[in-house]
């Protein structure tokens, strides 16, 4: 057996900011080299942030990653840290790929390489490619045809990037044929909720198909509408976990390995799926034996509401501070939606840049300033009252709107307050729009729907609502303030567009409502499939008939943070000129 001391960077970085993306590798490997690590790790095109979607096509920002990962090598050499391979993933260009018909623009690939003593000893790409979900990579790259493998202290490594461990065949067959000691997958897989068991089962399964030891390092952090939970682990052959980081944290996971020693003729040729193996020998010689420092820890995790609610914190912050920004502003009507908005911000960038209103009209209810007033004395957010009547009278008075049209100016006067008040005082406006609200078109364009992001975008109603009672379960628990006012949870929601109207003179129940959206949005169920389950033929129409003629809405709204395998945007993707209707 031979020893490796493993260090896994499981960061964060930004789409595009290859400045600070380098900076950020130089200061992690600084902190790997001074762990004593033989082998430091960086996340999947950590280089460039991911997914750089149709940057992937433009020629200057591919050759501007490749010169990045070349000023990156020479920088570590420079500063001391060049005799400590470094694996960093980064965008990169076919050398050999012809232009034709159906190849991305530019062949470019979605790869990694191995840094050592000043240069890129190895690089390699992607070989499989998703192609569902919020993934385009076929759109963006041509696939990888190599086994990389380094020799790093007597240890043969095989390396792979994400969809490898995901996809069956390819490099996890081909690691156990080319009998490598190890095998590396770097990974910018995005979070959805409860998938944190399913990661653990693959790698499992993996390392067991590969024969070897096996680690599966994260990014973490967010990128526009994606969150990224980290959560790497590494487990022994058998399929035991050695080590797991936290979610949501950025971190270094140093491991001591015992590892098999690496045959005395390196693996060559073509092994499974026709890949090639392309061998580098870095050191043949296994270090000295040594008392192992790092055995492994497991973080502890989070239950599931615990993940969800650290997911959409993550993202907000993220999507806030990536774009330039430290204030947020919300509009307060006392509700739950806007309510667990307000808390979510509070927690991702403190509540002194929190900045609520309340914008009360004729039909607003005494509590509804009330529990606006009552959020944010809990949370100590900055809060103020803004009456909309005066305009709403100065419209109705010139316009003589009814109905409809009267209930919607109420919304979009709103809106436009508080782009004007974003457009004053520079705050970022967030949108308290959930799931079921999206799904149904149950928001007005150019009113509540106004925003740069919405928080809860991929949150049905009752997760609203449980995430709210979590959340002040937790900050009980902890001796502090609950942040929700109690009455925002208990009383029947309402968008207050006119006296005594609440949400269900509109809408389903909700405990109905969301059973039916997650088997027609989230399960692509038919009409037909959802009556089988017992739900009301003509209720089952209703509802499909308005998540059907809403799309139009969905497409304008902004983007929010995706905690479900199917969320509105990339993941569903539906014509808004669409004449077919489910049928039984």
């Amino acid at each position: 057996m031979a020893q490796l001391r493993l260090a896994l960077n499981q960061i964060d970085s930004t789409v595009g900011d290859l400045t600070a993306n380098a900076e950020s590798v130089v200061r992690w490997t600084r902190h790997s080299a001074d762990a004593g690590a033989h082998l430091a790790v960086f996340p999947e095109m950590v280089l460039t942030g991911y997914p750089v979607e149709d940057l992937a096509l433009r020629r200057s920002f591919v050759e501007a990653s490749r010169a990045a990962l070349r000023a990156l090598a020479e920088r570590l050499q420079r500063e001391g840290l060049g005799e400590l391979p470094v694996l960093v993933g980064y965008l990169d260009r076919s050398e050999a790929a012809e232009p034709r018909l159906g190849r991305p623009a530019g062949a470019p690939l979605n790869a990694a390489a191995v840094l050592h003593r000043g240069r890129p000893v190895l690089t390699f790409a992607k070989h499989h490619l998703p192609n569902y979900g919020v993934f385009d990579e076929f759109r963006y790259f041509v696939p990888g045809d190599t086994l990389p493998v380094i020799r790093l202290h007597g240890v043969d490594v095989a390396l792979a990037i994400c969809e490898d461990l995901w996809q069956e065949g390819g490099r996890v067959p081909a690691a156990r044929a080319a009998g490598a000691g190890l095998l590396v997958s770097v990974n910018a897989s995005p979070y959805e909720r409860e998938k944190d068991d399913t990661r653990l089962e693959l790698v499992r399964k993996r390392a067991q198909e590969a024969g070897c030891t096996t680690a599966y390092l994260a990014t973490t952090g967010g990128q526009d509408d994606l969150v990224f939970d980290g959560d790497s682990i590494v487990v022994d052959r058998d399929g035991r976990v050695i080590a797991r980081a936290p979610q949501f944290e950025e971190c270094c996971v140093v491991l001591d390995l015992d590892l098999p020693a690496a045959p005395a003729e390196a693996p060559s040729g073509t092994v499974d799926d026709g890949l090639r193996v392309e061998h580098v020998t870095l050191s043949a010689e296994p270090v000295p034996p040594y008392e192992p420092a790092f055995p492994g820890t497991v973080a502890e995790y989070l239950d599931d509401d615990a993940e969800v609610y650290q997911a959409l914190v993550t993202g907000l912050r993220a999507y806030v501070a990536k774009n330039g920004f430290r204030s947020v502003l919300i509009g307060l009507s006392g509700g739950i939606d806007s309510s667990l908005v307000a808390a979510i911000a509070c927690d991702a960038v403190g509540a002194e840049n929190v900045y609520g209103v309340a914008m009360p009209s004729r039909y607003s209810s005494e509590h509804s300033v009330g529990d606006a007033e009552e959020l944010a004395r809990r949370t100590g957010l900055d809060f103020r009252v803004q009456p909309i009547a005066p305009m709403f009278d100065a419209y109705m008075g010139a316009l003589g709107l009814t109905g409809l049209a009267e209930e919607n100016l109420q919304s979009r006067l709103r809106g436009t307050m508080l782009m004007a008040i974003s457009n004053q005082e520079g705050h970022i406006v967030l949108a308290p729009g959930n799931k079921s609200e999206l799904a149904c078109g149950y928001s007005t364009l150019y009113g509540d729907s106004v925003g740069a992001y919405g928080p809860i975008k991929d949150v049905y109603k009752t997760g609203v609502f449980r995430l709210a009672k979590w959340r002040n379960r937790v900050a009980a628990e902890r001796g502090g303030t609950p942040p929700i006012p109690e009455n925002s949870i208990t009383k029947p929601p309402s968008a207050e567009l006119r006296p005594g109207q609440v949400d269900t003179d509109s809408l389903p129940d909700y405990d109905v409502l969301d059973r039916i959206l997650e088997l027609y949005v989230d399960a692509d169920r038919g009409r037909a499939e959802i009556v089988a389950e017992g739900f009301d033929p003509e209720l089952v129409a209703r509802v499909l008939r308005l998540v059907d003629t809403a799309e139009y809405k969905r497409r304008q709204y902004p983007p929010g943070t995706k905690i479900s395998p199917k969320g509105f945007g990339k993941d569903r993707r539906l014509p808004i000129t669409n004449r077919w209707r489910e049928r039984s």
